[in-house]
């Protein structure tokens, strides 16, 4: 599997999007207009160790949903990423069985060096 999560109207997923520039076998899946399944979710989840791993905490609605001021547990995590497309912490690149989450330059070179090395 090859697949891009990433939120169109987010200026660092377009960045890293033209960074990477994906080549035709990867799909993009836009996560506001294609939404997550749980399937989906539960497949990155396998791959990253923890839900915990796939949320973002710098999302707006963390705080304004008080989130920051409670001890969630791994399905609260779960729960809240398809409830709320925006505590996905983006993007997810999954290139065959690695997974890539997050939009630090280390971790975008790794993602790159992976889809480069998929296709031989």
């Amino acid at each position: 599997m090859k697949r891009i999560y990433h939120l169109s109207a987010c200026t660092t997923c377009q960045r890293i999007l033209k960074e990477i520039n994906p080549p035709e076998n990867i799909t993009l899946q836009d996560i506001k207009t294609a939404p997550i399944t749980a399937k989906q979710l539960d497949e990155m989840k396998i791959r990253a160790g923890s839900y915990e791993a796939l949320f973002s905490r710098i999302a707006m609605k963390y705080r304004q949903w008080g989130l920051n001021e409670k001890k969630l547990t791994e399905n609260d995590y779960r729960e809240l990423i398809l409830k709320e497309y925006t505590f996905l912490k983006r993007p997810v690149i999954i290139v065959k069985d690695k997974i890539f989450i997050g939009n630090s330059p280390k971790n975008i070179a790794a993602a790159k060096e992976a889809i480069r090395n998929s296709g031989k």
